[in-house]
């Protein structure tokens, strides 16, 4: 529980560090999501739950990826985002960071009161942190995004699923920005 309040409260603190220099910037935000994604993934990892097999996996994550792909592909004009190498580091980092906290951590809390309410609640906390990044007008792509990944978690039990479809989504932002 705590590593969920401490990823949330980093997760929601993104926007206070654009006053920041760009090198410490960076820096707090790299060692945040290393932080975040660790402690998330130790406490996901001391719960349960059935993992799918490997070919079920793939199969949710092929599913994962294609939405994904056909989203970005589809959405248009896109918000600009930084590019380049750190920008891509960074977003593959977020990416794992928030699943495992997201799908990892918090999913685990709550899957033991049911799916559904493990996957709502997940990907409804998923979007609304996103909100002081990018605004009210980003509200129902992140949570469709937090749905997907949510029924990702579910459908292969493992948190891991949605992290690559995750940083595939972050990659194809910085790629097609």
């Amino acid at each position: 529980m705590l590593a969920a309040l401490a990823g949330l409260a980093f997760l929601l603190a993104r926007p206070g560090l654009e006053a920041l220099p760009a090198g410490a910037r960076t820096g707090v935000l790299a060692g945040g999501y290393l932080a975040t994604g660790l402690a998330a993934a130790l406490a996901a990892g001391q719960a349960g739950g059935q993992a799918a097999s490997p070919r079920r996996r793939a199969v949710v994550l092929a599913l994962g990826i294609a939405a994904v792909a056909a989203a970005a592909l589809l959405a248009r004009p896109v918000p600009p985002l930084p590019g380049g190498t750190v920008a891509l580091g960074l977003g593959l980092l977020a990416a794992v960071a928030e699943e495992a906290l997201f799908r990892g951590a918090l999913y685990a809390l709550l899957e033991r009161r049911g799916a559904l309410l493990a996957v709502g609640v997940s990907a409804s906390m998923f979007a609304l942190v996103h909100v002081p990044s990018y605004g009210l007008a980003a509200l129902p792509v992140d949570l469709g995004a937090g749905l997907l990944f949510g029924w990702q978690r579910w459908a292969s039990g493992r948190w891991t699923v949605p992290a690559a479809t995750h940083a595939a989504a972050n990659l194809l932002a910085v790629i097609l920005r």
